[in-house]
């Protein structure tokens, strides 16, 4: 089938399947400002909408994770109520919607949110009905992600949390958080609660640090996804005649189809990469790995799936099936039972892309 390069309209009018995107990540500015107005929180650099969301970017954008992590302060500072908590996770949804996203997986972290007595019960409880509330009447199913934070010491409570609301929107576990130093087997009784319980989970790995950290998630902790996986580069070799070699994790990885939960505007501000065009994601995707297109932080990176989309067209040159085949493959890989994943493949995704490469 002929290349077709998608219009700014198409891009927008897609059906798109988002799998890592932080909750905390991703508020929009005005919202940050209401809620600090409204709870009392008093830290906020500027309480200028536009001023704001350039603050956020700036601050994320200093090529180094840790340093990105700091911008969330302002935005979990704000997030410590039910009625916060339910706003940001319905606005979250609406703005998911709107973007066409068909299928999303949100993820945060809950013990963050108990500042001011909550329970974590109570913070998820108040998110799951704000994504319900935000995604009613529109063609975006959401469903939540629960993360333990890496450096601190809740994980299987976090976990067992997680698995007491798998029936009420709860689809998986992770664990988030500076990367380097903080090893994922640190969490096994986590990792293995979850097997245990039948339950999915993806790890944070390959983000800041390199194969070793990729190599505990999957071979230690039993992976299913990773949540970024970008420095697998690392064990891949290009060699100056354009051949590759892979080494033995590489291979796996790409032989065992394990999904990577890739989002080059991310890494870009987190210093993995100093320019788009050097990002792996062209390569990975000419090595036929399962790789999927994210956002992790829409505010902190000023950025939104139709946005990501864009990039892969204007940088990349991908065409209307690449971004087809990218979708495909998140929705192959989420944690939604099987028959509802092909339901939403071949009743949504691939009769749109069908109608729109017949259009073009």
């Amino acid at each position: 089938m002929e290349a077709v390069t998608p219009t700014r309209d198409q891009i927008h009018a897609a059906p798109k399947v988002l799998l890592h995107d932080h909750l905390d990540g991703g508020l929009r500015p005005q919202s940050v400002i209401d809620l600090a107005d409204e709870f009392g929180y008093t830290e906020l650099p500027t309480t200028d909408p536009d001023e704001l969301a350039r603050w956020m970017k700036r601050g994320a954008d200093r090529k180094d994770l840790v340093l990105y992590l700091e911008t969330f302060a302002h935005t979990v500072g704000v997030m410590q109520t039910p009625e916060a908590l339910h706003r940001v996770a319905r606005e979250c949804a609406e703005d998911l919607a709107a973007d066409g996203v068909v299928y999303a997986e949100v993820r945060f972290a809950p013990e963050l949110h108990t500042e001011q007595g909550l329970d974590m019960d109570a913070v998820v409880e108040a998110v799951t009905a704000g994504f319900a509330a935000g995604s009613a009447g529109t063609p975006l199913t959401i469903r939540t992600l629960i993360s333990a934070m890496r450096h601190l010491d809740r994980s299987l409570e976090v976990a067992q949390l997680a698995v007491r609301w798998r029936d009420r929107g709860v689809v998986g576990f992770d664990i988030a958080g500076p990367e380097k130093g903080f090893p994922p087997d640190d969490h096994m009784l986590a990792f293995q609660y979850s097997q245990r319980e039948n339950f999915h989970f993806t790890i944070h790995a390959g983000e800041a640090y390199g194969p070793p950290s990729i190599w505990k998630a999957l071979q230690w902790c039993s992976a299913e996804r990773l949540g970024h996986g970008v420095r697998i580069m690392d064990d891949i070799t290009v060699h100056p005649d354009g051949q590759t070699e892979l080494g033995r994790l590489a291979h796996y990885i790409r032989d065992r189809r394990i999904p990577l939960e890739v989002c080059p505007s991310s890494n870009l501000h987190t210093g993995v990469v100093d320019d788009l065009a050097d990002h792996p994601i062209r390569l990975f995707k000419d090595l036929k790995f399962r790789v999927t297109l994210n956002t992790d932080n829409r505010l902190m990176s000023d950025i939104s799936m139709s946005g990501e989309m864009q990039n892969m067209v204007d940088v990349f040159g991908w065409d209307l099936l690449d971004l087809q085949w990218v979708t495909v493959n998140a929705m192959k890989s989420a944690f939604l039972p099987f028959d509802e994943r092909l339901e939403l493949i071949n009743g949504v995704i691939k009769p749109t892309y069908a109608e729109m490469l017949r259009s073009s």
